[in-house]
């Protein structure tokens, strides 16, 4: 059975790419077949996908620009193409339309902006549409910039009235033992997200800016306004079937 109405699902650059920095098409296919198959139940999806970036370093070599964010904006601007095309042709084969939401941090601070962007997801949702979030590279400069997708999925959560929030990452969870692979389960809500730091492994990928602390400070954020959050491993078969439909996968931090 499934146990949510509407949620919200983050997937990281480092799931959507294979080592080389191209993306994968078998993990974006069965991400989409997921997300349709939830639709067509009833439950409304916002996805917020990384994996611009990363598309549009796979379509041209743009190191000749000196200036990091400039370079961003470049790569950014023709990954979308590619990376909405491939989302759109999958989207398409399960009978479903796609469209691409860009946002800044001003989208979600000023009452017109946050308005507007309100009434677009409940249009798109209500036309069984499937959004698709990403930050708007080529216009955000640094003091409008996202921290990364993390705090993005966070916000959009917020804005929905989302009942979960599914992070999907390419680890499993949050370990309390690294070496030994000791997973983190079920997080009590009764039981504080204060000092879960100490368990993180910064290990990140050069693919990706966001790492466990951002999850544990969007679970956080989560858990305060009464939102459950999922960290699950991407690349793993149907995860997110698995976990609206009441599976314990990965880390859950219960709202």
């Amino acid at each position: 059975m499934n146990q949510y109405k509407n949620i919200v699902v983050k997937v990281g650059t480092n799931v959507l790419t294979n080592e080389d920095g191209s993306l994968d098409l078998k993990v974006i296919s069965s991400l989409v077949e997921q997300i349709s198959d939830l639709k067509k139940n009833g439950i409304d999806v916002v996805l917020v996908s990384s994996g611009a970036v990363g598309a549009g370093k796979s379509v041209c070599e743009m190191d000749h620009i000196e200036d990091e964010i400039s370079r961003r904006q470049a790569y950014s601007s023709i990954g979308q193409v590619k990376l909405m095309g491939l989302y759109s042709e999958q989207f398409a084969k399960h009978g479903l339309v796609c469209a691409q939401v860009l946002a800044t941090k001003d989208d979600f601070i000023g009452k017109e902006h946050y308005k507007n962007m309100t009434n677009c997801f409940e249009s798109l949702m209500k036309d069984n549409v499937i959004p698709i979030v990403n930050e708007n590279d080529v216009v955000s400069l640094t003091e409008l910039m996202f921290t990364d997708n993390d705090e993005l999925a966070a916000l959009t959560a917020f804005m929905i009235k989302a009942e979960a929030l599914v992070i999907l990452t390419s680890v499993d969870g949050l370990y309390i033992d690294f070496e030994n692979k000791v997973l983190l389960g079920n997080y009590k809500k009764s039981e504080s997200i204060a000092g879960l730091e100490k368990y993180v492994d910064e290990h990140k990928s050069s693919q990706g800016r966001g790492g466990m602390s951002s999850k544990i400070e969007v679970a956080r954020r989560m858990k305060e306004k009464g939102i459950v959050t999922h960290i699950a491993n991407g690349k793993h078969e149907d995860t997110l079937l698995k976990i609206v439909k009441g599976g314990t996968l990965g880390t859950t931090f219960e709202a």
